[in-house]
């Protein structure tokens, strides 16, 4: 019991030091792209280094470790998460503008209920970009494709998409609450959740954690 305990301490540590140096290393390479370049390539890169740390054998990365194949999986994806991510970042600022002017400006009926569509499609836009670069993580694929697997799970999934909804909500309580966790773990947090989450229950070919669970009682068998 209390060896149990002490190996799943020790897990949970090293995955707050991953989340931690991940954090860091998004803030870092964001800034090498000026800004407007690295942030995309930053969240392409979180989510493999994550995928990578969840499909490892015992978790065990070091800190230079997690570093490196954070910014290999930054310098490979840097056109392709711009030339993918752009045309997202565009369909949100269109929708968050006609939101707040439709919102501000609503006069009769017909246009709370157009602001009502407008905030669901902000949530669905929402779980859309969370999930997306989880997605383009575990597949090499053409971003239609991407886009149409991401839709797809969105509608399939309904206890990821619950709980993906779930955890905007909480992100966003939490970080209001208490803003040193922000500080420390930044946008990883919920981006390893977003992952744990298709990890655990969305059945993804080559992110599940089903296939794991198989793996060891095959081990064990023989």
């Amino acid at each position: 019991m209390l060896a149990r305990f002490s190996v799943a301490y020790e897990h949970f540590c090293r995955l707050l030091v991953t989340l931690f140096v991940v954090n860091v290393a998004i803030l870092a390479h964001t800034l090498m792209g000026a800004v407007v370049l690295g942030f995309l390539p930053s969240l392409a890169a979180a989510q493999s280094t994550f995928r990578t740390w969840l499909l490892s054998e015992d978790r065990s990365m070091r800190v230079k470790e997690v570093w490196k194949i954070f910014h290999g999986f930054w310098k490979s994806e840097f056109m392709r998460a711009n030339l993918f991510g752009w045309p997202l970042v565009a369909l949100w600022a269109v929708v968050i503008v006609d939101y707040y002017v439709m919102n501000w400006h609503a006069r009769n009926d017909f246009d709370i209920a157009i602001s009502g569509v407008l905030l669901l499609i902000i949530v669905i836009l929402a779980m859309f970009s969370s999930l997306v670069w989880v997605v383009r993580a575990n597949y090499d694929e053409r971003p239609l494709w991407i886009v149409r697997t991401t839709l797809a799970m969105i509608v399939a999934r309904p206890a990821c998409s619950l709980l993906q909804a779930g955890l905007l909500i909480l992100t966003v309580l939490v970080w209001a609450q208490w803003l040193g966790i922000l500080m420390v773990f930044g946008i990883s947090l919920p981006m390893f959740c977003v992952i744990w989450i298709v990890y655990s229950f969305g059945r993804l070919p080559g992110l599940d954690i089903h296939d794991r669970e198989e793996s060891k009682t095959a081990l064990a068998r023989g």
